[in-house]
């Protein structure tokens, strides 16, 4: 994306961090519950994750397995060795006064999703959830406190406010298809902070900014967006000095970034290995090989499978997106050929609105529209029915008349009333309006139920006439 003003030409670039809860059954260095639908405050907290005098952490191993997975599913470098270091903090929301991460040695390196470069995935816990809605104090809930926290950092190569929603959307999606994150935003399970910077030399980087806490996508790319434009102000001001760098907020309801403190940087920290934590050799830990041929099929392959059996490319990202509707689509085409899983897909996007219907029904359904049994608005009738009834879709045509009609000698007395009753729109086909002979053929659909074979309708309405 390129910002254009009285010709000058400005260059943004985004690079991310996107924090990922990862779902284990406990937290990170110690036993206690990771729950996050847990509601009552500071009831899984135990002397490890609270910073108790005396007590020592123990990594969880699935958790590193969890970010190994991920790791292997980007293509990317999976450190042989590896540590966790304590990265030094002050904040109400930190029990110990440092959080354990890693700084030199993160697990995973390199790798790439939606075309864009990865530098790194470490791991690290979770903070304390600070309760800033009681007046004019702020209470914390420590249940957050130590649970595994995925994050990932990309390379300076995002230039664009939409690209870095889809990237962050597509690593939900992949965090989702390799179970290891729910990745619920609006649970704070994923939280995304883009790195921006604008410059108007293509051949340097702007002072960066860092907004921090994005909880939905939308606003990912509003936050990104005012931020430009807010630096592009500036540069057109003569007041680019005025850009520092430094972590701001996102306020929801006004639109716009507000500033929050200045950047640290990684001396800030005072990183240093953690003493009371092992060091790693994760090639010997796990078994890689068998990890990567156990990973499921990954999005960009799924939806090359689908657009490959033939189905529209924006119905693919919605059965990619939506997994019990993927399984539901998998399970009828099984064993079918393209024209039928063709149909299917159509009719399980367009016309199943909520609950779905049994498989071997539904399946019945697309082979009586292949064979020309029933018409498609007689099978759109039929859908609602095989929903909520559990006869088959063939008992119930039959019983309620809607099987196709591909009886010359049955349609004729429909095809006469038909013309017998418009002989306005009768005279105007007569009189060269060719169009006019549809609105017939919709009447002899009317008057069978939707059960007559259009092309055989429309046959018949012009022999007669």
């Amino acid at each position: 994306m390129l910002y254009w003003v009285f010709m000058k030409t400005y260059y943004p670039t985004i690079g991310l961090e996107i924090h990922a809860e990862l779902s284990t059954a406990s937290k990170m260095f110690c036993s206690c519950k990771n729950d996050p639908d847990e509601t009552r405050p500071n009831v899984n907290i135990c002397p490890i994750c609270m910073a108790h005098p005396g007590t020592l952490p123990v990594a969880n191993k699935e958790a590193i397995r969890k970010v190994i997975t991920v790791g292997l599913a980007l293509g990317a470098n999976i450190a042989d060795f590896s540590e966790f270091d304590r990265k030094n903090y002050f904040y109400p929301d930190i029990p110990k006064g440092y959080q354990i991460s890693q700084y030199k040695y993160p697990i995973v390196s390199g790798g790439s999703l939606n075309g864009f470069a990865i530098t790194r995935i470490h791991l690290e816990e979770d903070t304390g959830l600070s309760k800033h809605d009681r007046g004019d104090f702020t209470l914390v809930d420590y249940n957050r406190a130590g649970v595994p926290l995925m994050e990932l950092v990309t390379e300076p190569v995002i230039h664009s406010a939409s690209d870095a929603a889809s990237f962050a959307r597509e690593l939900q999606l992949l965090l989702r298809t390799l179970g290891v994150s729910e990745a619920n935003l609006e649970k704070g399970e994923m939280r995304v902070e883009p790195n921006i910077s604008l410059s108007d030399d293509p051949s340097k980087f702007g002072t960066k900014v860092e907004v921090k806490n994005l909880n939905s996508f939308k606003s990912v790319e509003k936050a990104i967006e005012y931020e430009l434009a807010r630096m592009q102000a500036l540069y057109e001001a003569g007041r680019a000095d005025e850009i520092v760098q430094e972590t701001r907020g996102w306020d929801e309801n006004k639109q716009s970034t507000f500033s929050q403190r200045s950047k640290e940087n990684a001396n800030d920290y005072r990183y240093f290995p953690d003493p009371d934590l092992p060091k790693m050799k994760l090639h010997s830990a796990f078994d890689l090989e068998t990890m990567k041929m156990e990973l499921p099929e990954l999005p960009d392959a799924k939806r090359a499978r689908y657009i490959s059996l033939g189905v529209k490319a924006a119905d693919a990202e919605i059965f990619v997106y939506n997994a019990e509707l993927a399984k539901f689509f998998e399970e009828v085409i099984k064993g079918k050929d393209a024209a039928f899983t063709q149909t299917a897909s159509n009719y399980i996007i367009n016309d199943i609105k909520a609950e779905l219907p049994n498989v071997e029904h539904f399946a019945e359904l697309i082979g009586m529209v292949q064979a020309g049994e029933i018409t498609s608005r007689g099978a759109k009738d039929l859908l609602v029915e095989i929903i909520t009834t559990p006869a088959s879709p063939k008992a119930i045509a039959t019983q309620k008349g809607l099987l196709q009609q591909n009886d010359p000698e049955a349609l004729k007395a429909i095809v006469l009333q038909v013309i017998a009753d418009n002989a306005k729109i009768v005279a105007d086909y007569r009189a060269g309006k060719e169009a006019a002979i549809q609105g017939l053929v919709g009447q002899v659909m009317k008057l069978s139920k939707g059960s007559a074979n259009p092309g055989l309708a429309l046959q018949l309405l012009k022999d007669t006439i």
